[in-house]
């Protein structure tokens, strides 16, 4: 009796440990994905683009662009001569590099909260949102009067008329 239940104890460990391994959403692939555009090899950085005091655009060799957001904002970023990443490894990830600058006072350092890679239009969108570029849908321009285009209003009472013969 008792090693039946032993059987049964470990045969369902071994389901339950299954079932809990499966792929779900945010696994396998996805999850690769995700953890590949969470990091930038360091010597990959070609330039950035300050959007606010906590969001940065990181260019990239291979024309990938990134989306670097800190975990808390960088007063004077936007002012300063430049900024450099800091890494224990030659990658720099969300939650465990930081961006150091020339702050008003002295260097600081922020760490990163995510990093994002940007498809083209994810790059132009957040440029135009944060005003470091303007859209290109151009307005229609208010129209013009013209001479001549003047509106008739037709007597109701003659149409009448005419159209009861």
């Amino acid at each position: 009796m008792l090693y039946k239940q032993l059987v049964i104890i470990v045969c369902s460990s071994v389901l339950l440990a299954c079932a809990s391994t499966q792929d779900s959403p945010g696994s396998g692939d996805s999850e690769v994905t995700s953890h590949r555009s969470n990091c930038i090899f360091r010597s990959s950085i070609r330039g950035y683009t300050v959007l606010d005091e906590s969001n940065l655009i990181v260019d990239a060799s291979g024309r990938r662009t990134y989306h670097v957001v800190l975990r808390r904002r960088a007063y004077g970023l936007s002012s300063s001569w430049g900024i450099r990443f800091e890494s224990p490894t030659g990658r720099i990830c969300a939650r465990f590099s930081e961006v150091i600058f020339d702050g008003h006072s002295a260097s600081e350092s922020i760490k990163i909260a995510s990093i994002r890679e940007l498809t083209p239009e994810d790059h132009e969108y957040l440029l135009i949102q944060y005003g470091k570029k303007e859209p290109e849908i151009k307005q229609t321009p208010v129209p013009k009067e013209v001479k001549g285009a003047e509106v008739e209003e037709l007597d109701p009472a003659a149409n009448d008329e005419t159209s009861g013969d």
